[in-house]
């Protein structure tokens, strides 16, 4: 039946995985995968800025209910990112402090959620990675109804359980389970373009023709 369904996850991005892109900023990601995918603008770090990488363990609730998430955190494995669709609505909180504390003793890599936290204080103070889309201090319904392990959209940003999760402080992003092996070599690729650059920046070598080049080709007058 829709709206109470808890399915197993069928395969997850491996911790190597998760940690060669680590190091890569989400931007540089974002731009090999043509910048078609984002969490959207709204879901904003809430905590310190640490970095967050991990599988995806998918949660679509209700708006304001966060029965399936208390689920969630009890079936998710370390390394994990719970990901909730609570359908961007912002009148509830869907996680605190008390949540917030119990899946970082567990050993999940952070949470996301598309609608409202609370304890916004605590959050932000602390390490664990909390992305969400706001703030407020009405707390949530606990009757369900949801799922977990189901395919999710974020903003138009599709999620898959398995998937691999990057936030860090320009926003979030999903590579799906299949391509990481490919944008992870983009990735890498570019990442060595922009230190070349920088590299030219500083020593003032950086070769800007190609400004005028482009802006001819747009139809540009010269000045």
């Amino acid at each position: 039946m829709i709206g109470f369904d808890i399915h197993p996850r069928a395969r997850a991005v491996s911790s190597e995985v998760v940690e060669k892109f680590r190091p890569i900023p989400v931007a540089n990601i974002s731009d090999c995968m043509w910048r078609m995918t984002a969490g959207g603008a709204r879901l904003r770090p809430m905590h310190d800025g640490t970095l967050l990488a991990g599988p995806a363990l998918t949660v679509r609730t209700r708006p304001g209910d966060n029965l399936l998430v208390h689920k969630a955190l009890e079936l998710a494995q370390p390394g994990d990112v719970v990901v909730v669709d609570a359908g961007g609505d912002l009148t509830n909180a869907i996680i605190g402090e008390i949540m917030t504390t119990y899946a970082q003793t567990r050993g999940l890599a952070g949470i996301v959620i598309n609608g409202a936290i609370r304890d916004c204080g605590a959050i932000r103070r602390g390490s664990f990675p909390v992305y969400a889309a706001g703030i407020t201090h009405r707390g949530p319904y606990k009757d369900g109804p949801g799922e977990i392990n189901t395919v999710i959209a974020l903003d138009g940003m599709t999620i898959t359980p398995g998937d691999l999760i990057l936030g860090d402080e320009d926003g979030l992003l999903c590579v799906p389970y299949e391509q990481v092996d490919a944008i992870y070599k983009a990735a890498t690729a570019k990442q060595e373009v922009e230190a070349r650059m920088m590299a030219e920046i500083a020593a003032g070598t950086l070769d800007t023709s190609w400004i005028d080049a482009r802006m001819k080709a747009q139809g540009f007058k010269p000045a």
